[in-house]
C-alpha cells in the first residue's frame, strides 16, 4: 500500500491478489443481471450493467483482503485505534463504450475502486490525435480548487488489479472511452469504527 497526497485527502494505491481478481471475475461472468442484483438505479453513473454483490459472497470471498488493505491504508495515515471495519456494500461496474460516471462521492467513511478488466488501448482517442492528456477510461479525483502550488485534480490511468482507497467524500469521475470493450471495476464503501 502506497499512500499518495496529491492535495488535502490521501489516496491509497495497491494491488488486489490474483485470487481476488479471479474469484470476482468468475462471479460476474456467471451472473445474469436481474431486478434483485441490478444496482444501477442506486448509483450516479450513466452505465447500464452494475451488479450488487451479496453480503454472503463478500464475507466469504472478499472481505478479508479488503479489510487488510484498508488497515494498511489507515496505518500509513497513523490511525492505529481501529476497532472494526464494516463493508457496507460492494458492486461491480461493467463499463462499455460511451458510458461514464459523472462527478460524485460515496457513503461510509472510506471507499475503494478496484480494476478487474482494463481494455488495451482504452486511453487512445481515435477522434482527436493532438491531445497530450489521455483521459479516456481514466479516473479523476477532485478536491478544492486550483491555485498557486495547489492541484485540484489527480488523474489515474487504471491497470488490472489496481486498488485505490480514498475518503468517501473525495469527489471522483470515470471518463468514457471510444473502443468496443469492457472496463470492469468494483467499488465498495466501508465504515471505520475506532476505539475511543
Amino acid at each position: 500500500m502506497k499512500n499518495i497526497k496529491p492535495f488535502g485527502p490521501s489516496i491509497g494505491k495497491t494491488k488486489i491478489s490474483k485470487k481476488f481478481l479471479d474469484i470476482l471475475n468468475k462471479e460476474i461472468d456467471n451472473k445474469v443481471l436481474t431486478k434483485n442484483n441490478d444496482y444501477s438505479s442506486k448509483l450516479a453513473s450513466q452505465i447500464k450493467k452494475e451488479i450488487k454483490i451479496s453480503n454472503n459472497f463478500i464475507k466469504k470471498n472478499l472481505e478479508r483482503e479488503i479489510k487488510k488493505n484498508i488497515k494498511n491504508f489507515l496505518k500509513n495515515e497513523k490511525i492505529k485505534k481501529v476497532k472494526d471495519i464494516k463493508i457496507l456494500n460492494l458492486w461491480v461496474v461493467s463499463q462499455f463504450k460511451d458510458e461514464y460516471n459523472p462527478i460524485h462521492y460515496h457513503d461510509g467513511d472510506l471507499s475503494g475502486v478496484g480494476y478487474l478488466k482494463v481494455p488495451k488501448d482504452m486511453t487512445k482517442n481515435k477522434f482527436l490525435k493532438n491531445k497530450k492528456d489521455k483521459t479516456n477510461g481514466t479516473i479523476d479525483f477532485i478536491n478544492g480548487q486550483r491555485g498557486f502550488l495547489s492541484r485540484s485534480i489527480y488523474n489515474i490511468v487504471p491497470k488490472e488489479r489496481d486498488l485505490i482507497i480514498f475518503p468517501n467524500y473525495l469527489m471522483h469521475t470515470a471518463y468514457p472511452f471510444n473502443i468496443n470493450a469492457e472496463r470492469r471495476s468494483f467499488s465498495f464503501n466501508a465504515k471505520i469504527i475506532l476505539n475511543r
